[in-house]
């Protein structure tokens, strides 16, 4: 599995952490890749912007999932969801994070990276990340549920693609000058 790591520029000084997080938890033989945005980056990315980066790198199959995040969470993820092809889910605990993936089974998740970040704040980041990736997404929950809920976040798949444009078709309809600056974002 290849795994994106982005975050909004507001920030940019959880990105190290965030990185660490995920490549500790990431299931073995993962490659971990770190897009940024980070202190030494001079452009700053909106989570809006971001949002269309997440959907560039999964459309283009440059990675196959990101954990991402911005002050909320709430604001990238709802930006994400409108990117094509893009299933994000909001995890704000370990429990968010487990369901999502074994329930949704999508291609990215939101974190809150504006939380107070004490100790305990860290732990809870860990903890989140760790529960991601604690088993193969997809096996469905509560296990007597598994298969019917398996079907349903197919059937949910399979709609999006119908209701959706391209993510090619989209970034043809964007300002050229915003998919320009996207294109040109250093770790990208």
């Amino acid at each position: 599995m290849r795994i994106g790591v982005i975050q909004a520029s507001s920030q940019a000084t959880k990105n190290k952490m965030l990185y660490n997080a995920v490549t500790k938890y990431a299931p073995k033989d993962s490659e971990v890749i770190n897009f940024g945005c980070t202190l030494e980056e001079k452009e700053n990315y909106s989570y809006i912007e971001i949002s269309i980066l997440v959907g560039m790198l999964l459309a283009n199959r440059m990675v196959d999932f990101i954990v991402t995040g911005c002050s909320s969470g709430q604001g990238m993820m709802l930006a994400c969801n409108s990117m094509p092809g893009v299933i994000c889910g909001y995890a704000p605990t370990p429990k968010d994070a487990y369901l999502f993936a074994q329930i949704n089974n999508g291609n990215a998740i939101s974190l809150p990276l504006g939380e107070e970040y004490t100790w305990s704040g860290i732990d809870n980041l860990e903890r989140t990340v760790e529960a991601l990736f604690s088993e193969p997404f997809g096996q469905g929950y509560p296990k007597s549920e598994a298969d019917r809920k398996i079907k349903d976040s197919e059937q949910l798949k399979e709609i999006r693609k119908s209701g959706q444009i391209s993510m090619q078709e989209l970034l043809n309809k964007l300002d050229a000058s915003l998919v320009n600056k996207l294109k040109n974002k250093m770790d990208f």
